[in-house]
């Protein structure tokens, strides 16, 4: 695997805002192969749909609700709260209020790459 990085700092009103979906965009907060930190914002209907994938994800709710269901189980997120998905199980969440998501990965998300 070839070898990537982010900048040591992220000034968030110097990075890239990338669309990530209708109502979604994201910048990249830092990363390396093993790892990667996301902000993830969202406008109130935007729907994150349902999707798996190879990587540990853990993330933070800074603000907003969100409906986010992990596997069968379906809960209402607001600011301070979090989750953590496992490697291959099928999640996704509907925004509520606008808000923001930090996300973590691990390994990096190679299917980003294209908007690095």
């Amino acid at each position: 695997m070839k070898k990537v990085q982010s900048k040591p700092f992220f000034i968030a009103d110097q990075e890239k805002i990338y669309t990530a979906g209708e109502g979604i965009t994201r910048q990249f907060i830092g990363y390396d192969n093993s790892i990667m930190m996301v902000k993830v914002m969202f406008e109130k209907g935007a729907i994150g749909y349902k999707h798996q994938h190879m990587h540990a994800q853990t993330t933070y709710v800074v603000s907003g609700k969100f409906e986010m269901t992990i596997g069968d189980e379906t809960k209402v997120l607001q600011a301070g709260d979090g989750f953590y998905t496992e490697p291959d199980i099928l999640h996704g969440c509907v925004c509520l209020e606008e808000g923001i998501l930090i996300d973590v990965f691990s390994p990096i998300r190679e299917d980003f790459y294209e908007t690095l």
